[in-house]
């Protein structure tokens, strides 16, 4: 999987800089039908990648947030899952809490992934049975990520305003954060402890980072502690929950007895 990973890199990296030209120079906003916001910086980016992953690889399917399904994947070996920009409200704001996400599944497991955040130049890359890697381009515009108290959980920012996480607030510092990708690769990194969310999710949002954290030693199941699958006919997840390699295991115990009776954590909604 060394020229997949090699191919997969060389197009992030194009299509990372083609997001920071445009959120240098101007991108356009428009409302899905479910009312979360796209750019043309997500097309693009979309377009980049789909166009050198394609080229490259002409048998392997592909299922992205940014290109109407099509079925026909669930007939290949191998799949592209990508999410063009994770975090898009994040890139919307200017706050380097978004990325670029892509994994390259096969027979329902994730072989190669990368999540690259153009903002700081962290370039996280794993291919299974050989670890996580991890870049940094010196010449990034933005400072990475600095964690905060630790045991640190990163969360999603309305389930946290909501109360969901009341339970674990005694156990691990919650932090919202915009990109659940991102998330789940700073927790392969060692940057972060956990991240939880307890229901809702796409398998764009997740492929990548579910690689990364299991090379990293670190364990990645849906929120009530089923195993994560991909290329399925609904690519919908029910919640994540990743666990690193730093936690305590009274700490992390806890934390998947609660994430697996999410009810536990859920406050009513207002």
């Amino acid at each position: 999987m060394d020229h997949e990973l090699s191919i997969l890199s060389e197009a992030m990296r194009r299509a990372g800089r083609e997001a920071l030209r445009l959120a240098d120079t101007g991108f356009d906003t428009y409302t899905k039908p479910d009312q979360s916001p796209v750019t043309s910086a997500d097309l693009a980016v979309n377009q980049i990648l789909r166009d050198h992953l394609s080229a490259a690889f002409p048998e392997d399917g592909w299922l992205s947030e940014e290109t109407e399904d099509n079925h026909n994947r669930l007939t290949r070996s191998r799949v592209w899952i990508v999410d063009p920009i994770d975090g898009t409200r994040s890139f919307v704001r200017g706050l380097p809490e978004f990325c670029l996400s892509v994994a390259l599944v096969e027979q329902g497991m994730p072989a190669v992934a990368a999540i690259f955040n153009p903002a700081t130049g962290e370039f996280f890359s794993a291919i299974r049975g050989q670890g996580i890697r991890v870049e940094r381009q010196a010449e990034a515009g933005q400072a990475p990520f600095t964690p905060p108290e630790r045991p640190l959980a990163l969360v999603n920012p309305w389930e946290l305003r909501v109360g969901r996480f009341q339970a674990l607030e005694s156990h691990l510092h919650c932090r919202p954060i915009g990109s659940i990708a991102y998330a789940l690769a700073l927790v392969a990194a060692g940057q972060a402890d956990a991240v939880v969310t307890l229901e809702g999710g796409n398998e764009w949002d997740i492929a990548a980072g579910v690689l990364l954290i299991e090379e990293s030693g670190g364990r990645a199941t849906t929120a009530a502690g089923h195993p994560f699958t991909f290329n399925r006919a609904d690519p919908r997840v029910k919640g994540t929950l990743a666990i690193g390699t730093d936690l305590t295991t009274p700490t992390r115990t806890h934390l998947i007895q609660l994430s697996a009776a999410s009810r536990d954590l859920r406050a009513p909604l207002p």
